[in-house]
Formats: structure tokens, C-alpha cells, sequence
């Protein structure tokens, strides 16, 4: 689903908005409710080089989606009332939960006014390796190396990969390029190999650039005393899980989470997969949540919420909030269900 071109995406959706589509499907497939995914929150930027937009939302389009919901008579809840409704089949009202990865500073610098003035529960996940400022951002590393460099090259199978970044079009090929080469490695200690290699070569500090982007332990407990903020549990360094041992999946579940409580003084009872798709997530992991005694723990397999998924609430799946796509009547077309049911096959749970 990530490697859709955003037009093949953005005409689905327009299609199904303007032929209403989507109002025909939503009785059918628009569940009892949906968990949407945010990441960054912040002012849009004017760079023509940005190939983790996808990834940030204005703060307008967050008030926006607030009040779309509430206009459509939608209840914004908690995780712990998420777990509650279906875990006990309440489904008298729909209902959306808001959820944030990563625990990045514009949170609370651009999302928590909007929240806190709109009086709406959310929660935030936290790798506890972020809040200690030793994350590997290794996304936001890569756009950086390219961004900053007519060329970028480094060695992986024994042989050097040069590729040409001398302009927004080769850069955005460059991104995409090296981005699927390593997300598609087996094993993700190549990635994080290459990562480190070209932050050394292109002089960026990963170290500096997580304490620039992601909240620390001080700020993140003075969040966590908000009645409306719940913080979940995102792993220790963010891995794709499904491509570890299990031992170290489980590790990085279960240390993640005490590393939350011993700091903030409360347990962290929901999770979320990092990455989080298919590849990064399976029944593996799924059962470790559940052992782990996790509540819920979200995927980003993307689809609304059903009653059945009230058996499976260690594989939930989330709608993104995809900085593309920052339109009113996408959020519309979203949460009819329909654009999930075609991605799933029109399966409801997707648990595999």
C-alpha cells in the first residue's frame, strides 16, 4: 500500500467522494469505529525535497478532523474506552481514538493546544530509546544525507551504491531507491548499518537530531499528567519486530515498557508495532502483546474497527493520517470503510 503513487491514491478518493461512493458503502463497511495515526504536527514547509510529508499534518487539518468528527455526531475516545466498547460489544455509538507515534516534540508544541482547547483523549506511543535521545531516526537521516548532497553513496553487498541527489527529482528517486532497499532487507541490522554509515559520511548527528525531534523523559512526564494523555509503549529502538528474534521482539516489547513505567510512574497498557505493516508485525508478535498483558496494541494495517475485532485487540488496525491527503472530505471517505475494504480484499480482520 505504501508504494501506491499518491495519484493512483488521491483520484481513488476523490472518485469515491464525488460519485458518493463512499456514502453508499458506509453502512456496510464503516464498522463500529476507527484508530487514526498521526506522527508530526506542525506548520507545512516549503521545501520541494520532502519525502516524509506523509508522515506530518498542519495543525489547521488536526482542529479540522476534530471537528469533522464531532460534526458527524463521532465519539473521540480513550484507548482504555476503546478496549472497554469492544471488548464488551458497546457499539450504540461510533467512535475514533487518537493516536500519535514516536513522541515527537511538535506534539506538544502544535497538537496539545488544539487538544486540550477541543478537550479530545489521546495517546501517544513512546520508544523509550527516543526519550533518552539515543533514537535512530532513520528516516528523517536518510532525507537529511540527501537533501544536503548533490550525491549519496555508500557499500552494502559489497559494492558501493552511488546515487545521484543533484536535484528535488533525483532526490525523490534517490529517497524512494534506498528506502526500499533497506526496508526490504531480512534483517534490519544491514539497514541500521547503512543508516549510521551515511550519517557518519554526510556529518549528521543522530543524537542530536532525535533530542531536536522527539520529547524527553522531563517533558514527557509533565505530558503524561494531562487527564487526556495516555502513554503507550512503542519498543526501545523502534525495529521492525517480525524481522528479529523472539527473544529480542519480545525484549524490546517488554523493556520499552517498564523503561515507561519505572520513568512516568504509570504502566504503559497499550502498544503500538513500529513500522508496523505486514512486514514489520505478524501473529508472532501479536501473541507476545497479549502475554505482555498489553490492553491493545495497533498495527498501521490499514481499516476501520468491527466487532470481531474484539478478538483481536493485540492487531488493530489504524487509519493514517497522511500529510498527502490533508482534505475534509478525504477523512469522510476514510471512515466509510471503503477505501480499507478494497486494500484488505474486504476482509474485517486482517490478522495474519
Amino acid at each position: 500500500m505504501a508504494r501506491i503513487g499518491k495519484a493512483v491514491i488521491r483520484a481513488g478518493l476523490e472518485t469515491l467522494y464525488f460519485t458518493g461512493g463512499h456514502r453508499l458503502a458506509r453502512p456496510f463497511l464503516a464498522g463500529v469505529g476507527a484508530i487514526l495515526t498521526f506522527h508530526h504536527v506542525r506548520p507545512p514547509r516549503d521545501d520541494a525535497f520532502q519525502p516524509n510529508r506523509l508522515l506530518e499534518i498542519a495543525p489547521a487539518f488536526l482542529d479540522q478532523i476534530i471537528s469533522t468528527l464531532r460534526d458527524r455526531g463521532i465519539d473521540i475516545v480513550s484507548l482504555d474506552e476503546v478496549h472497554r466498547r469492544l471488548s464488551e460489544g458497546d457499539f450504540g455509538r461510533r467512535f475514533v481514538a487518537l493516536t500519535f507515534d514516536d513522541g515527537y516534540r511538535d506534539n506538544v508544541e502544535f497538537a496539545l493546544p488544539i487538544l486540550r482547547r477541543q478537550a479530545v483523549p489521546f495517546t501517544v506511543y513512546v520508544p523509550s530509546g527516543f526519550a533518552e535521545g539515543r533514537g535512530e531516526l532513520w528516516w528523517v537521516v536518510l532525507e537529511r544525507a540527501i537533501a544536503g548532497n548533490p550525491v549519496v553513496e555508500f557499500d552494502l553487498d559489497g559494492r558501493t551504491h552511488r546515487f545521484d541527489c543533484a536535484t528535488p527529482e533525483t532526490k525523490a528517486e534517490a529517497f524512494a531507491a534506498i528506502y526500499w532497499l533497506l526496508r526490504n532487507r531480512p534483517d534490519e541490522h544491514d539497514l541500521r548499518a547503512v543508516i549510521r554509515e551515511i550519517a557518519f559520511a554526510y556529518r549528521i548527528d543522530m543524537g542530536a537530531l532525535c533530542g531536536e525531534l522527539c520529547l524527553r523523559w522531563d517533558e514527557l512526564a509533565e505530558l503524561a499528567r494531562d487527564p487526556l494523555v495516555t502513554i503507550g509503549a512503542h519498543t526501545v529502538t523502534h525495529p521492525m519486530l517480525r524481522k528479529a528474534t523472539a527473544e529480542a521482539a519480545r525484549a524490546e516489547m517488554k523493556i520499552g515498557a517498564e523503561r515507561i513505567a519505572a520513568r512516568l510512574g504509570k504502566p504503559a497498557r497499550h502498544f503500538s508495532f513500529p513500522i508496523g505493516d505486514a512486514g514489520a508485525a505478524g501473529p508472532r508478535e501479536f501473541a507476545m502483546a497479549a502475554e505482555l498483558g498489553f490492553l491493545t496494541a495497533v498495527t498501521t494495517r490499514p481499516g476501520v474497527l468491527f466487532p470481531d475485532h474484539g478478538d483481536h485487540l493485540r492487531s488493530l488496525p489504524r487509519i493514517s493520517m497522511n500529510g498527502e491527503f490533508q482534505r475534509r472530505r478525504y477523512l469522510d471517505v476514510l471512515l466509510s470503510g471503503a477505501p480499507t475494504a478494497l486494500m484488505n480484499g474486504f476482509r474485517r480482520v486482517d490478522a495474519a
